[in-house]
């Protein structure tokens, strides 16, 4: 908006400035003038006089005071006076901060008109014009800033250029005009390679993932050992699946590299390709043994595997290293079981490892060994976590009643606990496959937190496996309702009324749509692959589902594999698919009921 028309007080300011003691409170362009030059620094000459300088305490005084307009005003005519940069970018910032975008450009661009030298005066007339959705003016500022910046720091400015413009509402277009001002250094061998990757990052931003792996691989060409390459790819990865061949290649050209290998195992566990991810991890602990972070990831990985045993030693292997190095982990485990990835403190760490400890004692029936690893931890914040495992432990050997009762008596240190324990005892009895117990758990969670779609989707779980099919539908067609991107929603009802075969159009517009919202979640491609196996397309949800097992190698993922695979005939894979799958989790309810069905005897 812009401001009102100035009113400058000039009698009245120029009599308070009889009293002194302003210097103190000055900008740096006006302090040194106020109160001299400190006696150890060379002296500087000032190029301000008396006049104005009061012009500067005025345009001041009149800021603090509410009124902008008269500031900028100020400012900006002593700015054109003077050619002070300083006093340029006060007048531009003045402008900013009273949301005037037409009169911080104007002051932009009477600075640039001022000191046409400027790096500075041309990035802020840039920004602001992209900021104004005018971005196709910005190219003769962005050109004078490229033109103007010395020589050995123009790679540097040319990588930072996409930041400038991260948030801007026409990427597209911003992208078309950094691509012209930075048409002259695409041929130039010192800026080539930045030049490449500041056109791909900026691609990448306007949503346009298949110029900018053009760009990306353009790039890996020229220098496949660039890190600055390896991160472009890394973030096109979810969208473009072929830049990972680029993130190979550098650590090929670089194999020792930690920071990349480790960013890579990140991508790899948001694409939840587990087993690729510990392979990874395995390669970057044999090159730094002492790289504490991984070890805990590969801990929470191999965990997530089911791989109880080698979590364990991974684990402790990151207890080794934390006793005399504090660094924060990256990939861990939730206690609901799925990969994050996190920045921790040496602490949160630490309480991380002791709790995956103790599910890896507990999975291999250590309850003692487990209770052992839950006493360690001295971390108030994750009081319902421990708890929730100290139930589990307990459950296990037979003591329920006693395990919810240790959950529900945990303190409610804020408001958010309430709801948390809820959870917390709803997933206990889904552990120990009391349905029914884990539904009223909640239903009662639903009627004191109306209309959240996390407890609704979990009701909706709960009676699924009750059979309440309709009572299954109703709810998460409400969670649709209140988060129409919760993919897990569309999934979940496709994929139950596949199992049903029933509706199967239905199911599988709903998971496609849920597929088109997470387009590389395993498990909804798992379902997809179901449905076309119920519709008798079997070759296509061979290849659905082979896709969905490479990418995590689950076992009722493994269960759907196999019986696909059977009824192509090809029963030595289907065998091979169903014992890898029962190695990993024999106690899977799908893939005994499968080879039940089937009458197969592995």
């Amino acid at each position: 908006m812009p401001f009102a028309a100035p009113s400058i007080r000039v009698l009245t300011l120029a009599a308070c400035l009889a009293g002194g003691g302003w210097g103190a409170a000055l900008p740096a362009y006006a302090a040194s003038a106020a109160t001299g030059t400190p006696a150890e620094a060379p002296a500087v000459p000032s190029n301000l006089d008396a006049p104005m300088f009061y012009q500067l305490l005025i345009g001041e005084m009149e800021q603090r005071s509410g009124n902008a307009a008269a500031a900028y005003e100020i400012l900006l005519d002593a700015a054109r006076k003077t050619g002070d940069e300083r006093l340029f970018r006060r007048a531009v910032e003045i402008a900013l901060q009273g949301r005037a975008g037409d009169q911080a450009l104007a002051a932009a661009q009477a600075w640039r008109t001022s000191v046409p030298g400027s790096v500075e005066a041309h990035r802020y007339a840039a920004q602001l014009l992209v900021g104004l959705n005018r971005a196709a003016e910005a190219l003769d500022p962005l050109r004078a800033l490229l033109a103007n910046t010395p020589a050995p720091e123009r790679p540097a400015t040319i990588s930072l250029l996409p930041r400038f413009f991260a948030r801007a509402a026409d990427r597209k277009t911003v992208a078309g005009v950094l691509e012209q001002a930075l048409q002259p250094y695409a041929t130039i061998p010192e800026t080539r390679l930045p030049t490449l990757l500041s056109n791909g990052r900026m691609r990448l931003l306007a949503e346009e993932p298949e110029r900018a792996l053009a760009l990306a691989e353009q790039a890996s060409r020229l220098d496949p050992a660039s890190e600055g390459v390896a991160l472009l790819a890394l973030e096109l990865m979810p969208a473009q699946p072929a830049a990972e061949t680029i993130v190979q290649g550098y650590l090929q050209a670089k194999p020792d590299t930690a920071a990349i290998r480790l960013s890579y195992v990140r991508a790899l566990v948001s694409l939840q390709r587990y087993a690729d991810a510990v392979a990874q991890l395995e390669h970057a602990t044999r090159a730094d043994p002492t790289l504490a972070p991984a070890w805990l990831s590969l801990g929470a990985l191999r965990l997530e595997l089911k791989q109880p045993r080698e979590a364990e030693l991974a684990l402790k292997r990151y207890l080794e290293l934390s006793a005399t190095r504090a660094e924060p982990p990256p990939p861990t485990a939730t206690e609901e079981g799925t990969i994050e990835i996190v920045s921790a403190s040496p602490a949160e760490g630490l309480t991380q490892a002791y709790l995956l400890l103790a599910q890896a004692a507990e999975e291999q029936r250590d309850f003692a060994q487990a209770e052992q690893w839950l006493a360690k931890i001295d971390n108030a914040d994750r009081a319902i976590s421990v708890q929730l495992r100290r139930a589990a432990l307990m459950a296990k050997q037979g003591n329920v009643r006693d395990a919810r009762e240790l959950i529900r008596k945990v303190p409610e240190r804020a408001p958010q606990d309430a709801r948390a324990k809820l959870l917390a005892e709803s997933q206990l009895m889904r552990e120990l496959k009391d349905w029914a117990a884990s539904y009223d758990v909640l239903a009662e969670a639903n009627q004191r937190f109306t209309d959240d779609v996390d407890l609704l989707y979990e009701q909706a779980m709960m009676a699924e496996k009750l059979h309440k099919v309709e009572e299954m539908e109703r709810l998460l067609r409400r969670v649709i309702e209140l988060k129409p991107d919760h993919f897990h929603a569309y999934n979940a009802l496709g994929y139950t009324l596949a199992d049903r075969n029933t509706r199967l159009e239905e199911a599988r517009d709903l998971v496609r749509k849920a597929l088109e919202l997470a387009p590389n979640e395993p498990f909804i491609i798992d379902s997809l692959g179901w449905i076309e196996y119920r519709m008798g397309r079997r070759e296509e949800a061979l290849r659905h589902l082979l896709r969905a097992y490479q990418a995590r190698p689950d076992a009722e993922i493994g269960a759907h594999l196999g019986e696909v695979l059977w009824a192509l005939g090809r029963e030595d894979e289907a065998r091979k698919v169903w014992r890898e799958a029962r190695e990993r989790d024999g106690g899977n309810e799908v893939l005994k009921e499968t080879l039940a069905r089937l009458k197969v005897n592995l």
